[in-house]
């Protein structure tokens, strides 16, 4: 495999040597920047992702002409499961939300290798399962959690993928992922700061303290998506 450590992406990772073999020869490593359009929903697909540092925001677009993220992938799972699934577009936009890098390849290629069965399949396929879990957790939270609670989810995932407690968003980019008012995340902003619990300023939030695993989870009561790792 050229350049990049397939072991920084974690479904890879889980996958034995002599699958790495056939697949590093496909793959080839990329720099996704944030705002970059990935996939357009519907649009035919011609490679799959494989992230590492690298976090993907799947939209789904508004009549009003935003677009709400849905789910979040990183570096546990991969970007276009669907497409091994008889697919040959993604129904949802993907939106790079953190600079970084990934592992790309071929459709073809990485469906012939997925036709084999085996620990490949097994992978793609539990991982879809996971995806889907997140989508339905995303959906319950966007509708019955306040402001507060979305945020921190929000807030806990993508420090998750990117590993770090430093983010780079703004208030503006994180409303229009969560298809909320951009006063409504500040407000929201500034109650968790006066927690404790994060510190911002200008387009930089720093989670303070994530082993205050009670305070975190009183705050998002009941996301258990953000259950993993507070």
């Amino acid at each position: 495999m050229r350049g990049l450590n397939a072991l920084q992406n974690r479904l890879l990772a889980a996958l034995p040597e002599g699958i790495h073999g056939r697949l590093g020869a496909h793959l080839e490593d990329v720099t996704l920047t944030a705002g970059e359009t990935v996939y357009e929903a519907w649009s035919p697909a011609t490679h799959a992702y494989f992230p590492h540092d690298v976090i993907v925001s799947l939209g789904h677009a508004l009549r009003d002409g935003r677009t709400v993220s849905i789910a979040m992938i990183g570096n546990e799972g991969m970007l276009g499961a669907g497409l091994l699934l008889g697919a040959s577009a993604s129904p949802y936009r993907a939106l790079v939300q953190h600079t970084g890098r990934a592992s790309r390849i071929k459709v073809e290629a990485l469906r012939e290798q997925f036709a084999r069965g085996g620990p490949l399949e097994y992978a793609v396929l539990r991982y879809t399962q996971a995806l889907l879990a997140q989508v339905a957790q995303t959906a319950v939270c966007n509708r019955h959690h306040a402001v507060e609670q979305q945020l921190c989810r929000w807030l806990l995932m993508t420090a998750d993928r990117c590993s770090s407690n430093t983010l780079a968003s703004t208030h503006e980019q994180i409303a229009t992922l969560l298809g909320v008012r951009r006063e409504g995340i500040t407000e929201a902003a500034h109650r968790l700061q006066k927690a404790r619990l994060i510190q911002y300023n200008r387009g930089r939030i720093v989670l303070r303290d994530r082993n205050a695993r009670s305070a975190w989870l009183t705050w998002c009561s009941g996301c258990s998506g953000t259950r993993r790792r507070p």
